[in-house]
């Protein structure tokens, strides 16, 4: 599982907060008969700390299918799958 993570650094007090979280889960299906392509579950989960979103509630979610994982640098999976759950409207 790729877990993305937004994080708070704080120059003044070195503190760091979690403000937002995202998983993406290969299924495993698709990977078994073509290496170079998967199947994933996307999701954001709901919190604005990580005392929240270690309660993995999803916030909102969608799947990315014969995604080309190996010709696709991570970052386009990432924005690819927030786009389709309604980011940046």
């Amino acid at each position: 599982m790729i877990v993305v993570k937004v994080e708070l650094w704080s120059a003044v007090t070195g503190a760091t907060t979690e403000l937002a979280r995202m998983e993406i889960a290969n299924d495993g299906k698709h990977t078994v008969e073509h290496r170079n392509f998967g199947d994933y579950d996307c999701r954001t989960l709901r919190g604005r700390s990580t005392e929240y979103f270690n309660k993995r509630t999803t916030m909102r979610e969608t799947r990315l299918l014969h995604w080309p994982r190996t010709a696709k640098h991570v970052w386009n999976m990432v924005q690819l799958a927030l786009t389709q759950m309604g980011y940046g409207k």
